[in-house]
């Protein structure tokens, strides 16, 4: 009995030397995320704005890295598998459902991940929403030296001809703010473009499916039906921008909330996976333009990652 209980203080000691050795790391590296931050805001406005694939700086990313290192290990405790699953040289299409707001965490976690196997000169780009630019336009042009270009076809297809990855969130910032009711439901909207895209570009499609992310915010609801209706009946959209989503939600840091605000997400535990590849029947131009199999594509491409994030959410349902 002795034995078992200073065995347990020992090991309460233990934590609490990792919890102040890892605090103590975050500090340099939360300084160093700021230093970057502020250059990129005061960047000049013709610059780092998504469109040039030259503004990605493996420099920067390994100096944040030690940031997401800290978020990975200790805030969200990361676990995760299947990255055997991207090929090791060639291509591919990252294809992701994510939850959590603004923050994104699975998606910040996915990224630092593949950092973490294949080093920051493996070439990967993610579209970005171009009005990111317009709300958060220190961090939008922060993550373009990270690899974040604009969601528009020239900057995609430039970047998988370069012999890029792209990661891609099809669902945007209604997925992100998706209502935790939904939590367990892939939801892209019916957006295609990224099938078009693969089938185009002759790229498999590696699906990513997280769990855990939905409850560092809860999405109580989405008014946004509503908001455009009045829209259409004359209200205008605060500094005219048409946000896509107007969620009701529980959160950091400011408790119950309405609007896509930025938030803090709470340090719940995030479980991520990469999927086996999809390979359709056929690609090429022909493919791309042909509407049914595109549609049928996207719903094989839904289905499959609906299975896969239903069995992650079985097994970790099964540990708690």
């Amino acid at each position: 009995m002795r034995i078992w209980y200073e065995s347990k203080i020992l090991n309460y000691h233990l934590m609490n030397i990792q919890q102040i050795e890892s605090f103590g790391s975050l500090i340099p590296a939360a300084a160093t995320f700021a230093e970057l931050y502020l250059k990129a805001s005061l960047a000049p406005a013709n610059t780092l704005n998504g469109w040039s694939l030259e503004e990605r700086n493996p420099q920067v990313i390994e100096k944040l890295l030690p940031f997401y290192s800290w978020f990975y290990q200790y805030y969200f405790r990361v676990q995760t598998d299947g990255w055997e699953n991207i090929p090791p040289s060639e291509k591919v299409l990252l294809i992701g459902s994510h939850n959590g707001g603004l923050a994104a965490p699975d998606m910040l976690m996915m990224a630092y991940d593949w950092f973490r196997h294949f080093g920051t000169k493996r070439l990967i780009y993610a579209l970005m929403a171009p009005k990111a630019w317009q709300f958060l336009p220190g961090l939008a042009r922060l993550a373009t030296q990270v690899g974040a270009i604009q969601s528009r076809p020239h900057p995609a297809i430039a970047a998988l001809r370069r012999n890029a990855s792209l990661l891609i969130y099809p669902g945007g910032i209604q997925d992100l703010f998706r209502p935790f009711s939904l939590r367990n439901t892939i939801y892209f909207g019916g957006h295609r473009g990224f099938v078009k895209l693969a089938l185009q570009e002759e790229v498999p499609i590696v699906p990513l499916i997280s769990h855990g992310a939905h409850s560092t915010l809860f999405i109580l609801a989405d008014i946004y039906p509503q908001l455009q209706k009045l829209h259409q009946q004359g209200w205008p959209w605060l500094w005219g921008i048409d946000p896509e989503t107007f969620p009701i939600y529980f959160g950091l840091p400011w408790g119950l909330a309405i609007g896509p605000l930025p938030n803090i997400p709470l340090p719940i535990k995030l479980y991520t996976r990469v999927c086996r590849p999809i390979i359709f029947d056929r690609y090429g131009s022909a493919a791309a333009r042909d509407r049914e199999y595109v549609h049928q594509c996207y719903e094989q491409v839904c289905n499959f990652m609906q299975r896969e994030l239903h069995q992650l959410a079985r097994e970790q349902s099964d540990l708690i």
